[in-house]
This record gives structure tokens, sequence and C-alpha cells, in this order.
């Protein structure tokens, strides 16, 4: 509120508009408790034409660049990143749980191998609070959801008797769920074979864009329909088939990769999340009463200062100690914003020395060999252009989008 703002209200107000920001520096209490309610299940299981895949892409660490970034935010970016694996495939775990879907699996990248694609992006996450920017869409680019999920964990979700398929944060993957399935519900059978036609067609055009492109059209930007379909005996469509059978072995074989390194990871990720957790709210609380009582105080200095102006002594009295009262605000929420920066830096102590333990796995997952070289994401690249290389010389036809030598026949 500007100075001009105070100076038109009535001198008897202002005493009430200054209790009013010292009232703003309240801690209110969050009752917490530990989500252990599964998701939602369809009552009546699908027959299998009838269920979606589901691929789970590796969750964006959203680390910044700058390390100043990174320590205004409390982010160690090794733990980042090791989460945004682990929290991908803890997500995977709890949709293929359900029996509402196919096969649900954790992608390097979106793929249309898959019907339905979640991505997320980490916004926040520390051992009191995750905040993640999920977008789930199907084959065809209609979206089905894209939120902001808030969980505020429990200091009992780490009590050591907790089943270890309990995550602290079990209450955003089952919101998740929820919200796939609920879109799953409104679909129609019709509306389901879309989704896989489309999928297998948009997986053909990523092989055969010249034999299969004309097969779909884009409605609008990032929105596509099925304009005519192959005969079902078309030869180029079989072997589309074959590729993409092979593509589902590899990301298979990757899955159990993640599988190894999420329970590996499990422990010294417990284990920080735990240390973190109170300091975390501490640091939360520090930072939230500066900020309220610096608020509160400078309110206080810009009332007293516009009281000053009253020709009535009490009003100039109370002005005065407003002006007091508003200083030792001031002075306050600088103490508080020293004591947030002391939590700040057992925090970071603590994500230095998850770090240690936690970077081995990441880097062993993200370096793990399965028939290629490189990390997993790179692995995938390599694997489509080597299925890409087979396919066209299975049929005899030319790559369109190579420009003489390909990247794989100079390989």
């Amino acid at each position: 509120m500007s100075i001009v703002t105070f100076l038109d209200l009535r001198p008897s107000r202002i005493l009430i508009l200054v209790g009013l920001f010292q009232l703003s520096g309240c801690v209110t209490q969050t009752v917490r408790s530990v989500d252990m309610a599964p998701p939602q299940t369809l009552a009546v299981p699908p027959s299998e034409e009838l269920l979606l895949d589901v691929g789970i892409s590796v969750f964006d660490p959203n680390v910044p660049e700058s390390f100043d970034d990174q320590n205004e935010l409390n982010i160690q970016p090794e733990i980042r990143r090791a989460e945004s694996n682990y929290m991908a495939y803890v997500a995977k775990n709890l949709l293929q749980s359900t029996g509402n879907w196919g096969a649900v699996r954790v992608v390097p990248r979106r793929s249309y191998a898959v019907d339905v694609t979640v991505s997320a992006t980490i916004l926040h996450s520390d051992g009191e609070r995750l905040n993640l920017h999920a977008v789930a869409s199907d084959a065809r680019g209609q979206i089905w959801f894209d939120k902001v999920y808030e969980t505020l964990a429990s200091k009992y979700a780490y009590d050591l008797s907790m089943p270890r398929d309990i995550d602290p944060y079990q209450a955003t993957y089952n919101q998740i769920a929820n919200d796939l399935l609920r879109f799953r519900i409104a679909l129609t059978e019709d509306d389901i074979r879309a989704i896989r036609t489309m999928a297998e067609m948009r997986f053909a055009i990523d092989f055969a864009s010249d034999a299969f492109e004309d097969y779909v059209t884009e409605e609008e930007p990032g929105r596509y329909e099925i304009r005519r379909l192959p005969a079902p005996d078309d030869p180029m469509l079989s072997r589309v088939r074959m590729i993409r059978e092979r593509e589902y072995l590899f990301i298979d074989t990757l899955d159990e990769y993640f599988s190894s390194f999420a329970n590996e990871m499990f422990t010294p990720y417990q284990n920080w999340r735990r240390a973190t957790y109170s300091e975390a709210i501490a640091y939360r609380e520090e930072r939230n009463k500066a900020r309220s009582r610096l608020l509160a105080g400078t309110a206080g200095i810009v009332a007293g200062v516009a009281a000053q102006t009253s020709d009535n002594n009490v009003t100039q009295y109370a002005g005065t100690m407003s002006i007091i009262g508003g200083a030792m605000m001031i002075k306050s929420g600088i103490a508080k914003r020293a004591n947030a920066q002391l939590h700040t830096e057992v925090l970071r102590e603590l994500g230095t020395s998850a770090e240690a333990e936690i970077m081995p796995h990441t880097i062993e997952l993200e370096n793990e060999t399965v028939a290629l070289q490189g990390t997993v994401e790179e692995q995938y690249e390599e694997l489509r252009r080597i299925l890409r290389k087979i396919y066209r010389e299975e049929m005899g036809v030319s790559d369109p989008q190579a420009n003489g030598k390909s990247a794989i026949d100079a390989g």
C-alpha cells in the first residue's frame, strides 16, 4: 500500500491497519497425515483391446544453470537429477498397480510406442514439500490434464515402520493416477481405439514418413486426426509393428535398470528427506516471519509518518509509537532472515552429504550399457536410428530425411 493511500485514511484507522499487518505475521499450523489410501480403480477391468499403454517420461529436474540460483532455491543438482528418475519410476509402479492400464513404462523421452504420455517438471522438492507440474496427453495431441500438484509430507511418513511402498509424497502420485483415470472413464470405446490407432500411425510416420504421412492430418497445432488407414495386411505396416516390438523390448530392459536404481537410491534418498524435513519447515517459517515483520514494520513507519500530519495530539503520539514499533518489527524481521539463512546452511550441508551417496547410483544408471553406448537418453536415440535403418534396409527404401550419407551409415 502506498504512502498516498495511508494519507487518505482517517487517523483512527491507522493503528487498526498496522495491527492487521502484525497479525499477518502469525504462522498457521497445517494438519498433516500419511496418505495410505490406494488410487482409484475401474469397477470392471477393461478388455485387453481397450487398455491404453502409458509412458512416464523421466521428469524434468528443473535445475537452474546458475550456482547462485541453485543456492537461492536450496537445490542440490545431483539430488534433483536422481529424483527426476526416481519419481518417474514411483509414478510408473503406482499406475501399474491399479490394473487400469496396459503396459506402463518409464521412457527417456516422449515416445509413440505408447498411447498416453505423462511428463512432469519438479518445481520444488525437499523432505517437507513437493510441487510438481504434470501434463498428460494422448497420441492424438489431446491434453488430459495440465496441473500443478502440491503435497506436504507428514513426519510420520518417515517412520521406520512405514511400508516402503508408501512414499511421503504418495498423495501427489495418487492424484495423478486418479486424474488419469477420470479422463479415461470419459472416453468412449471409439475414442480409445482412435488413440491406439493414432499412436501406431505416428510411430509409423516417425520411421517412414514418405509412406505414412498422408494417413494422418494435423487439424490444429498439436492436434491430429486419422485421414485414412493402410490395409490390414500392408507389408510396410507389418514391418513397423515388428520394429515397435523391438522398441518395447529395449524400454522393458531399461525398466530393470530404473528398478535397480530406485532400490539403491531409496535408503540415502529417504535419509536425506527425513533429515531435511524439520529444517525445511523451520527455514520456511523463519523466512515467512521475516517477510511479514519487514512488511509490518514498513507499514507501521509509513502509518506513523502519516499520523504526524494530524492536529490531534493523541493521534500524533500514536503515530510516534507506530514509528518506534515499526522500527522494532524491521529489526526483528532482519533477525528472522538471519535465522532462515542458518537453516539454509544446514539444508545445504545435508544435501552435500546426500549427494555424495546418491551421485554414484545416478551415474551408473545414466551410463548403463544395454546394447549400445552413452546415457540412457543417448542410447534411446541411437536405438531409434538403428531401428529406422533396419526398417529401411528390410523394406528396400531410402531415407528421405537423410542428406547424402546418414549418421548411422557414417558410423
